[in-house]
């Protein structure tokens, strides 16, 4: 299964709205989001579930895909890593799944797929982890498939 722990990219800040969930992308969030979309239509499977959190800084991210999103509460900003991954269905999934949602849970997902245990890894606005799990010899492997920022693409 591939999992791919994507951002949203840059919003305003919390002083500028009254909503959490109301904050939407800056000029340089609607680029970051255009720059990541374009690369991930260039690498994803016509296949891959695409799911995000109902923030609206989160769908308009979403929306540079120009794929339709399942907007899905249990990655909203005060979310959690076994709500994200009940979502996803990890690791049984059939299909590619990205994931648009929020720090600090995506940092702590990867942290415990890859290290085993949550831990407040960063991922910076707009960057995407790509996780792929496998088994080998009877044993689940998570793999860092790439790590990917706005900047690189």
């Amino acid at each position: 299964m591939d999992l791919i722990l994507w951002r949203h990219a840059e919003a305003l800040e919390m002083r500028e709205v009254e909503d959490d969930l109301d904050r939407a992308l800056t000029p340089k969030g609607e680029r970051q989001a255009q720059r990541m979309a374009t690369w991930l239509n260039r690498q994803l499977p016509s296949s891959t579930r695409v799911l995000a959190s109902p923030a609206r800084r989160c769908q308009q991210t979403a929306a540079a895909l120009e794929r339709k999103p399942k907007t899905v509460p249990a990655l909203a900003p005060d979310g959690t890593v076994e709500g994200l991954l009940h979502a996803v269905r990890w690791p049984d999934a059939r299909e590619p799944v990205l994931v648009i949602g929020h720090q600090p849970i995506l940092g702590l997902a990867a942290a415990y797929l890859l290290a085993g245990q949550p831990q407040p890894w960063a991922v910076r606005k707009g960057a995407l982890w790509w996780l792929r799990a496998r088994e080998r010899e009877g044993v689940l492997q998570v793999v860092l498939h790439a790590v990917v920022s706005p900047e690189l693409v």
